[in-house]
């Protein structure tokens, strides 16, 4: 039987994307809702909820997906420290897949960025480069978000020794520091550099993304997944088993 998928946000690049690949990876899409349009009249007859819509409507779909026992599968991103508490708030009824970037190949490059952070030690500078195209309204993006989380995880660094951009005289770089660079133009779909700079050598691990269907067939993975899993928030770490990747102990 067909998984059945509430997708929110259906009439948006990310939403037609996840229609066109839904019936490759074994799903169907129940119900497809955008602005205007209410999920909650369509929740009984999914098995999992989709939302590629927009950051302000993702806490209040997460309150309606717990009230109703719906596993979330989020794509947004973007959101308020309230909504954040909102959505993990959730989590306590039903399982959520909540990930700034759906591409296998991403979430590749975050074990292998967590890996890389753990192996090189603080001696090695991070530097975190996105690009994206001209119509992304927030910056920086999720995928470069999630990366910096890595790295803060890894070297016990916090939000305020986050650097985003630089300009004027700034003074050498601290070794406690991660710089953070978003680009934007033309059509880019995306690409994310990590870079760990030492003295004498230097380590680039990136991805680069050229159609969104990698986005949807990752979305609609975790889809798959998810159901049946206990309640908490899950990334797409746990759904591709990669979150087993990197975690090391180092000396």
């Amino acid at each position: 039987m067909s998984l059945r998928v509430l997708l929110v946000g259906a009439r948006g690049r990310m939403g037609q994307a996840i229609i066109a690949a839904a019936p490759a990876a074994g799903a169907v899409i129940a119900a497809a809702c955008d602005q205007g349009d209410t999920p909650a009249d369509h929740l009984a007859n999914c098995d999992v909820v989709i939302d590629f819509s927009f950051q302000a409507a993702t806490a209040p779909l997460a309150v309606l997906c717990a009230n109703a026992g719906k596993p979330l599968v989020i794509g947004t991103t973007g959101h308020s420290d309230a909504d954040r508490a909102t959505i993990r708030a959730q989590a306590a009824t039903i399982p959520i897949v909540w990930a700034g970037n759906y591409s296998v190949g991403v979430n590749l490059l975050n074990a292998l960025t967590r890996l890389a952070a753990s192996v090189l030690g603080d001696s090695y500078d991070p530097e975190v480069v996105e690009l994206h195209h001209r119509l992304k309204k927030d910056s920086p993006s999720g995928t470069a978000e999630r990366l910096v989380d890595v790295i803060r995880e890894v070297r016990g660094l916090t939000r305020e020794q986050e650097k985003h951009g630089r300009q004027g005289l700034v003074g050498e770089r601290p070794t406690a520091e991660i710089g953070v660079h978003a680009v934007r133009g033309g059509d880019i779909v995306g690409e994310h550099t990590v870079y760990f700079c030492g003295l004498g050598e230097r380590v680039e691990l990136t991805h680069r993304a050229t159609d969104r269907r990698i986005f949807a067939q990752g979305a609609l993975r975790a889809a798959v997944w998810v159901v049946g899993r206990k309640p908490q928030v899950y990334g797409m770490e746990e759904v591709l088993g990669l979150d087993r990747l990197g975690r090391i102990e180092t000396n």
